[in-house]
């Protein structure tokens, strides 16, 4: 069978890691190899540019490139060759956290963040863009978010940031849903968690993914 790439993206305390696991399982239970891995990071390299990223200070460009080079390994490396096996490969965080972190929430410019994606997302031969074949989309008011992550853990500098940074890297997702309909699954993540779990399911099962 074809490979399978699924992307899950929203706002730290949205809650979309709790679900990536349970997809997996859900997927493996019909059979699939299953690769899970997550962004920045996913190689030995990338997940060096990860700590670097989440907890160095530096400008919205160097963040840009630093996620992008880790982007590019993790494609060479390990995303490619799963599709080519034909593993399902879901994904914690894509292309979309990029535009909505670094260039809705910090200001960078969004046509060098394309120029960029163009570069390493692009496919030998043809002209098309490695994308996620569907994007799941937790999307969450950032004060509830902030709520949920209270406490939970040492927040990085991405996670320290105030809510109205939030609401900026929401409107982020909101525009990459907009240029992008088709690819993507809004989910209401202020429902209970087996709301969520069901609207998950839900989104994979109208691809024919899961029966």
């Amino acid at each position: 069978m074809p490979g399978v790439f699924i992307s899950f993206e929203g706002i730290d305390g949205a809650g979309k890691s709790t679900h990536i696991e349970g997809l997996a399982q859900a997927f493996r239970a019909c059979g699939r190899s299953v690769t899970l891995t997550r962004e920045p990071g996913g190689t030995p390299l990338a997940e060096k540019l990860r700590t670097l990223v989440l907890n160095d200070p530096m400008d919205a460009m160097t963040e840009a490139l630093l996620v992008f080079a880790a982007r590019r390994d993790h494609l060479q490396q390990l995303i490619e060759p799963a599709l080519a096996r034909g593993d399902v490969v879901l994904c914690d965080r894509f292309t979309d956290a990029t535009f909505a972190y670094q260039g809705s929430g910090r200001g960078f410019e969004p046509a060098i963040l394309s120029m960029l994606e163009s570069w390493v997302q692009a496919l030998p031969v043809t002209s098309r863009l490695r994308q996620p074949d569907l994007t799941v989309w937790f999307d969450l008011d950032p004060a509830i978010a902030a709520q949920r992550l209270a406490g939970a853990r040492v927040p990085d500098k991405f996670e320290a940031q105030p809510v109205e940074f939030f609401r900026r890297v929401a409107d982020g997702y909101a525009q990459r849903q907009a240029q992008d309909p088709q690819r993507f699954a809004r989910i209401d993540a202020a429902q209970s968690r087996e709301a969520v779990w069901q609207d998950v399911l839900s989104a994979v099962q109208n691809k024919g993914w899961l029966a």
